[in-house]
């Protein structure tokens, strides 16, 4: 931010954030051209009131002249009020258009961004920097312009004035402007450090208040809030470093102002005696002095304000440059899928030390079924994340009704895929608002029905309010069983042409299981489903079976194919679940 480029680059970072409001903007540069003026017209008003009427005793001429004043100043006040409301309601435009393009670029992102970024750095960038920038807009940069105007104004009304009076107030003005340099460069970088700081707490509370849980069963509450203290610290210290900056500079401000206005009253009170310098000269210059002062002194506020916009434009044209986005250039659109899956030598990696998928090859006939199962990290979720395109594929390719999944439109394919997940989220809102997400085609009548058609509806009709009951965040004031209901009550009422279950049942208690169990029969009836589980009597159903370790298939077939494999990993797995049962009983 110090060098003269990366500020010219800010700047034009800057237009092109004000330029879809440019009207707006421009109005309220018209509104501080004509303020400047105003503003300096009135202690010249004052200066010739007390020359032209005080010391000639016409006190109906004074008369007069104290209307034109009053009416002066009301018409100040008003361009006032309509400059600082235009430039506000400008700064809120401005920051709820970019707040809604950052978080529209963010949901577009791959999901690779969000396992590597820090959830608190993208809450930071959409809403703590955005807010700096509506602060840079409506207390900055336009402000700024309005000031710089101001002080042409003042300037010129006190040549007007009186050149030998002007001269004295412009002696101050080196030692002002060394002030405010120091101030600004002071500010800005405990600004960034402060950035910097916040950030790091929104990643830390963002975190622990998510898995809060975790923490008081691990008994774990001291240790993390002594490492809040010290997050909490640092932020703090950052702040009183900020504070300590404005409170040097103002008074320093006041000093100098003083000092000004003692240098001018004794040259001046020696020029009105000499008779080189009028009386009412003598009294209009103190108030040409404060309103001179006030804008060089907010100038340096508002230069800052300029300054911490940069840092803040500069992070979020960051966070809005990403190229990470998912490959969206197929151009086919499908209004129904037959639902016929073929995975052809598929390869993939998350990085490029380890392979996950190492060749894998399969076929789902449409309208069947496929299990998936495995140990964990075998490759069975990421089997579905690439179904689904959450990633790309390494090598091979896989095909939906003989079409290459490149080919399909990204949103238009996975309008006709559902996925129910173990670790089902849920939004702060209703029940309904969580089965149709909002979806408006989507009518509580056939969620209703689709409830009752996988046996769920029993389960939401004896909570307080239905339908209507109010979910907590992440859905904390329901069971595990209940917020898998209300994914499979959603996965049917949206009517997928694929649906993928994984891990649907792995975390359900034993009264819900026997309904899940009746719920998935009912979702896989004449759709293609893969069902990837722990539990095989999950899967025994299944038209067919695949059994993955590391990255590959090394069987495949039906329940009864697989069991009679003894020296299989099927049949491992399953006598391994039958003696954890009969632990269990």
């Amino acid at each position: 931010m110090s060098s003269g480029k990366v500020n010219i680059t800010s700047l034009s970072k800057i237009w092109q954030i004000i330029r879809p409001y440019r009207s707006a903007f421009y109005l309220c540069t018209v509104l501080a051209i004509i303020l400047a003026p105003l503003t300096a017209a009135a202690p010249w008003l004052i200066n010739y009131m007390t020359d032209g009427y005080v010391m000639t005793g016409d006190i109906t001429g004074l008369s007069n002249m104290v209307l034109i004043y009053i009416g002066l100043l009301m018409v100040t006040v008003v361009a006032r009020y309509f400059f600082i409301y235009r430039t506000n309601v400008l700064g809120q435009d401005l920051i709820r258009d970019l707040r809604t393009s950052i978080f529209d670029h963010l949901s577009g992102l791959h999901p690779q961004y969000f396992d590597k970024t820090p959830i608190g750095q993208s809450t930071t960038r959409t809403i703590n920097d955005t807010e700096t920038i509506n602060t840079m807009v409506s207390q900055g940069v336009i402000p700024m312009i309005a000031d710089i105007l101001t002080l042409v104004a003042f300037f010129i009304a006190m040549i007007i004035t009186s050149v030998k009076l002007t001269f004295i107030v412009l002696l101050v003005i080196p030692l002002l402007i060394i002030a405010s340099r120091v101030f600004t460069n002071k500010v800005r970088a405990a600004y960034q450090r402060l950035r910097n700081e916040l950030a790091r707490m929104n990643t830390f509370l963002q975190e622990r208040i998510s898995g809060m849980q975790i923490i008081q069963i691990f008994n774990a509450e001291k240790q993390e809030m002594e490492k809040f203290k010290k997050i909490n610290r640092a932020y703090t210290q950052e702040n009183i470093n900020n504070i300590f900056y404005y409170a040097i500079f103002f008074p320093v401000v006041e000093v100098l102002s003083a000092f000004a206005l003692a240098l001018m009253v004794w040259w001046g009170g020696r020029g009105v005696l000499d008779g080189s310098i009028s009386l009412g000269d003598l009294v209009a210059f103190p108030l040409f002095l404060s309103g001179m002062f006030r804008p060089i002194r907010m100038l340096a506020d508002k230069f800052n304000y300029l300054q911490l916009g940069m840092v803040a434009t500069d992070r979020v044209f960051k966070a809005l440059d990403i190229e990470n986005n998912l490959d969206n250039a197929g151009t086919i659109q499908t209004d129904k899928l037959k639902g016929h899956i073929e995975y052809r030598d598929v390869h993939f990696s998350y990085n490029e030390d380890e392979e996950v998928l190492k060749g894998v090859n399969f076929e789902i006939p449409a309208g069947q079924s496929l299990a998936i199962v495995g140990s964990t990290g075998s490759g069975k979720t990421t089997i579905i994340n690439l179904l689904g395109r959450l990633y790309d594929i390494k090598e091979g390719d896989i095909l939906i009704d003989g079409v290459s999944i490149r080919d399909y439109d990204l949103f238009s394919i996975r309008q006709k895929m559902a996925v129910v997940l173990q670790d089902v989220f849920l939004f702060g809102g209703t029940i309904l608002d969580n089965i149709r997400l909002m979806e408006p085609s989507i009518s509580e009548e056939e969620i209703i029905e689709a409830s009752k058609k996988i046996g769920a509806h029993p389960f939401f009709e004896k909570l307080p309010g239905g339908y209507h009951f109010k979910v907590m965040e992440r859905g904390g004031n329901l069971s595990l069983g209940q917020r898998q209901l209300i994914s499979f009550v959603r996965a049917l009422v949206f009517d997928p042409d694929i649906l993928i279950l994984d891990e649907a049942t792995s975390s359900i208690d034993v009264e819900t299981e026997a309904v899940i169990q009746h719920a998935i029969e009912k979702l896989i009836t004449k759709r293609t489903s893969i069902i990837i589980a722990h539990r095989l009597s999950t899967v025994k159903k299944a038209d067919r079976i695949l059994v993955m370790k590391k990255g590959k298939i090394v069987q495949s077939g039906t329940h009864e194919e697989l069991i009679a494999e003894t020296d299989g990993l099927y049949f491992q797995l399953n006598q391994m679940q039958i003696k954890d049962l009969a632990i269990q009983e």
